[in-house]
């Protein structure tokens, strides 16, 4: 039988291998060469493809699932999302314990794709029986032939990026790559991206993007977990209240923090300069760029690679709802809405 070789056997053939494109517009006046990882070309439109792909294979593999179990995880959305899709395709029931930090838009996405949600509070401690942690661990305790994912604590979380993503970078710029930023919330991410292409080369910077409220910043430059830096922020998916077992914290060299508003603003400005419209912390992921660059980070011939891990169409409840930057005090006299309402007069 012929081969056709835009012809794909399933969504999950599409994981992977995303596009790096340049930034112009939005970085003008900066020093270096800017390329960013755009992980909405995901099927599922966010970096999180990728773990939900290789960790379920691997189970699979090893034999901890077998057709008919459950899979259950937390999530902010974006791997909850994955999940759901990648259930869909392998026959697998879905639960999820879902952040309420999570937009409405993430929610209704998750249901729509199968899941059972369970949306549990956000600003609890991380022990707290209501958490979306603990919520999670009983659920997986209650139901028999179910299986955790728990991707803040789940090595192949790290192991899914070091053979994909960091490969990918490498080969996309021919190994001329001199800076990484990425945010870090679970950690796989930034940890097994950075782990592979520090191993090509060394002299490879890679910087790490927290959020106010988090203790991942300070952690990694004390190794002290300290809950005074504990409070709550709006940001999505970056960021934690605990300390993630996936974060190799060797492998970052510094962590850049970022408020939630500057976040909100530099992703609406990336989609009016750059035409790509890009989730939370992904705005997040740039506005720590736009602090690095201020502070002198980078030189002529530096060629940084950020990373954007979802989509803009997870946060029209949010980020891009003029009514929520409202509500959230984000529009000043600096910041104004971008959307004007008319009144039309019969």
């Amino acid at each position: 039988m012929k081969e056709h070789k835009q012809v794909f056997d399933n969504v999950l053939d599409l994981i992977g291998k995303t596009p790096l494109i340049k930034l112009n517009n939005i970085v003008s006046g900066f020093k270096g060469e800017y390329l960013a990882k755009v992980e909405a070309f995901n099927p599922g439109h966010s970096t999180k493809d990728r773990i939900a792909l290789y960790i379920i294979e691997e189970a699979e593999r090893r034999g901890i699932l077998k057709p008919g179990d459950t899979i259950i995880e937390t999530t902010s959305g974006n791997t909850g999302f994955s999940i759901a899709m990648v259930s869909i395709i392998k026959g697998y029931d879905c639960i999820l314990a879902v952040s309420s930090k999570s937009s409405a838009d993430k929610i209704d996405m998750l249901r729509t794709m199968g899941a059972k949600v369970y949306v549990c509070p956000a600003h609890v401690s991380a022990d707290d029986p209501r958490s979306y942690y603990q919520v999670a661990k009983q659920i997986h305790e209650e139901i028999k032939g179910s299986v955790y994912i728990n991707q803040y604590f789940n090595n192949l979380n790290l192991e899914a990026h070091y053979k994909s993503t960091g490969p990918e970078i490498w080969e996309q710029t021919e190994g001329e790559i001199t800076h990484l930023v990425a945010c870090s919330g679970t950690g796989g991410t930034i940890s097994g991206t950075a782990k592979y292409l520090k191993e090509q080369n060394p002299n490879i910077k890679v910087i790490g993007v927290d959020a106010f409220g988090s203790v991942l910043k300070k952690y990694h430059e004390t190794r002290e977990f300290d809950a005074d830096e504990i409070y709550p922020y709006r940001i999505e998916g970056l960021g934690k209240n605990l300390i993630p077992t996936a974060t190799d914290f060797d492998v970052i060299d510094k962590f850049v923090k970022v408020t939630d508003e500057e976040s909100a603003h530099t992703a609406r400005a990336i989609a009016r300069t750059e035409g790509l419209f890009v989730g939370y912390t992904s705005g997040a992921a740039f506005q720590a760029l736009k602090q690095l660059n201020a502070e002198g980070e980078f030189k002529e011939g530096d060629k940084i690679v950020v990373i954007f891990p979802d989509h803009g169409s997870r946060y029209m409840s949010k980020i891009y709802s003029d009514k929520w930057m409202e509500e959230q005090g984000f529009f000043d006299s600096k910041n104004e809405a971008t959307v004007k309402t008319i009144q039309y007069i019969d």
